[in-house]
């Protein structure tokens, strides 16, 4: 079983920056393709960027293309969320999720953090 701990979220002003964190309970995060998905009052669970497991090619929904940067560290079993020019928009509750299919839909993914809140002023 895997187990995964989001961190780094928090208030930031427009036009701010954040990185958010996902920690694995163990190692051989290669062996996951791993997602950052949002959830607001209006939306769940919406995607927002994925990294393969071994190419470790990224993808990025459009509304975040630009801004934000997936990556990870095989060594501390670590994948990140950089968040750079914030928008009020952006504000949701982040979530990791990780699984064996690179896809873009949550149902694709079995395991999930328990989301770290960001909240972005206007």
């Amino acid at each position: 079983q895997l187990q995964l701990a989001e961190s780094g979220g928090g208030l930031v002003q427009a036009g701010g920056s954040l990185r958010l964190s996902c920690t694995a309970s163990r190692r051989g995060i290669t062996d996951y393709h791993v997602a950052w998905f949002r959830r607001t009052p209006e939306k769940d669970r919406e995607f927002v960027a994925r990294i393969a497991r071994i190419t470790g090619t990224t993808d990025y929904a459009d509304s975040v293309k630009g801004r934000f940067s997936i990556s990870r560290e095989n060594l501390k079993n670590m994948w990140y969320l950089q968040m750079n020019s914030l928008k009020p928009e952006d504000t949701a509750l982040y979530y990791c999720a990780a699984g064996r299919s690179f896809a873009k839909e949550a149902a694709s993914f079995d395991y999930w953090g328990r989301g770290t809140q960001v909240t972005v002023s206007s």
